[in-house]
């Protein structure tokens, strides 16, 4: 073993890829790199209005580039060192392929065809398939293909977002050959095995009704009963899935020359930013890690002994090996948390966006101190909020502006606030809208332990995390638990390191990387005990308000 080596952590997120190098003996991250997707932050390619987001398989390879380019600059010397490569991905997030692996996308006849891109996890296009997966699932007479994955299938996975697209596009339609996850198809790119790509079982078992129960993926009799567009595509998918522990392949000679790093360099096998980020926050059994930025995803692992055939309901999915091999996956999540800031913060700021032309001051001037109100507005709602007490603004509100992950995923939903009057404030609206996303974390919790899966510890990591300590407060103290904060600002990043230290043949299993890398908690929000009983009485109020106005907030 070398005295230095290190591996690249290479995490995929909905506006940028970050680069992160890592000290492969102590986890230590030496330096990072972020560059922006151009075309996303274009806004190309989206409808919001019509929750469409479609990304440019190009924003990724020359993100990839410039990231680890720039973060090898900071260490000179360093690229010959890197022993592994670990890649994690928003998912589900596939695309449609030609027979060569390739993105439809990047063929000149697709080049600027939305539906030839990676569908973005939080596109919604697929709602209305979705529906009828689940219908068809519990009505066709066999088995029912959802059952590992919560019993309920989501607009935001795989199989509904291809045939959303197949059925809209006859182009594609007749022109796909396959299909890739994102955290498939970057491995395969780099090691030249596009047209042999290794899939990921963290994608496959969580987003396309993948189990060894039944062979694989579903079998053609259902796909084909389900929509004859998807006649024959399961051949041309895969059987066989791997743990990220496995190698995808090795480096390119031009793939090496490129990113300034060794032919041969050992890229693991792919998998979602959650389940890395999990591994990258040093999880355990019976330990909850909440991954929460703009949405969140709960990830949690158990001995094969704890499940045994209990088939957990209304999560994402339970899945062997996709978290650390050698025991279930299952994961959970809401689809926004940081999001409902966002879009608050956004309503408070639309008149400052229209209405900063004045002859006070130059329009320099103006934009500057736009942006510098902007910048503000969250961390001065926050210390406001933080003021009032949990019961008195009287305000209840639901979390789901962006439909609902977890428990019983429901992408119809809307959000609602219950009790507003003429004297409600920003900052108390912005409290109730904080407790909502909490409520949501806790009614996750709710549905692990009624399912009989023990939590004796939270952790959570990601930008909210470590940047919002009112938010994580009042976590804390409606979940009626402590919530560790990881230490590592790039825990998607260091997880996925972690498994290109595996891959590499660094170390053996991802538990003795985690031992060896894991940078521990930087921080505990304990819960206050007088603010957890008033929690206890609102959630209640929240479980209550969602039962009785869900059916009117899917039909609005």
């Amino acid at each position: 073993m070398e005295k230095e080596q290190y591996v690249l952590g290479i995490d995929y997120g909905t506006d940028s890829v970050r680069a992160v190098l890592v000290d492969a003996m102590t986890g230590s991250e030496i330096t990072s790199a972020v560059a922006y997707y151009p075309r996303w932050a274009e806004g190309r390619y989206c409808d919001p209005s019509k929750s469409m987001f479609r990304q440019h398989p190009l924003d990724y390879v020359e993100g990839l580039e410039t990231a680890v380019k720039q973060a090898l600059a900071g260490l000179p010397g360093a690229g010959e060192k890197v022993a592994g490569i670990g890649i994690d991905t928003t998912g589900s997030t596939p695309c449609a392929t030609d027979a060569a692996g390739r993105p439809l996308a990047l063929t000149e006849a697709f080049k600027d065809n939305p539906n030839a891109m990676f569908v973005l996890w939080k596109d919604h296009t697929g709602v209305a398939e979705a529906e009828e997966i689940n219908h068809y699932a519990r009505t066709w007479g066999g088995t029912d293909y959802t059952k590992y994955e919560g019993g309920i299938y989501s607009a935001e996975w795989f199989w509904s977002k291809i045939l959303h697209v197949l059925r809209a596009d006859p182009q594609i339609r007749n022109a796909a050959h396959s299909w890739a996850e994102h955290c498939d198809w970057l491995p395969a790119l780099l090691t030249g095995t596009e047209a042999g790509v290794k899939r990921s079982r963290c994608a496959a078992g969580h987003k396309a009704m993948w189990h060894e129960e039944w062979g694989g993926l579903p079998p053609e009799r259902f796909l084909e009963g389900l929509d004859p567009v998807l006649k024959s595509l399961r051949d041309r998918l895969y059987t066989v899935t791997y743990t990220s522990d496995q190698k995808a392949g090795g480096l390119t000679t031009s793939w090496a020359a490129r990113l300034g790093l060794r032919p041969g360099t050992a890229v693991a096998v792919g998998a979602f930013d959650a389940h890395m980020g999990a591994v990258g926050g040093q999880i355990t059994p019976s330990a909850l890690v909440k991954i929460m930025g703009t949405s969140t995803c709960d990830v949690m692992v158990a001995p094969y002994e704890v499940i045994g055939k209990k088939l957990i309901k209304g999560i994402c999915g339970q899945v062997d090996g996709s978290v650390i091999p050698g025991m279930i996956g299952l994961e959970a999540g809401q689809s926004a948390y940081g999001d409902v800031y966002a879009w608050f913060k956004r309503m408070l700021s639309w008149p400052l966006e229209e209405l900063t032309e004045t002859s006070m001051i130059d329009r320099a001037t103006g934009e500057k101190l736009r942006q510098q109100i902007e910048d503000g507005i969250l961390r001065k709602l926050s210390e406001e909020a933080a003021r009032i007490p949990c019961q008195e603004t009287h305000l209840v509100a639901l979390d789901w502006l962006n439909g609902r992950r977890t428990p019983d995923a429901d992408q119809t939903l809307k959000g609602a606030i219950l009790g507003l009057t003429l004297g409600a404030t920003a900052p108390e609206v912005y409290r109730a809208l904080v407790e909502a996303t909490a409520f949501g974390a806790r009614a996750i919790a709710d549905r692990f332990r009624a399912e009989g899966v023990a939590i004796d510890q939270v952790i959570a990591l990601g930008g909210i995390a470590k940047k919002n300590e009112f938010v994580m407060q009042v976590a804390s103290d409606v979940m009626n638990m402590p919530i560790k904060v990881v230490s590592s600002d790039q825990a998607c990043a260091l997880g996925a390191a972690m498994f290109g230290a595996v891959a590499a043949g660094v170390y053996g299993d991802i538990q003795e990387a985690q031992t060896r890398m894991g940078g521990g908690f930087s921080q505990t929000f304990m819960p206050g005990l007088e603010r957890a009983r008033e929690y206890q009485k609102l959630y209640g109020d929240y479980l209550r308000f969602g039962t009785e106005i869900a059916g009117h907030l899917r039909d609005l």
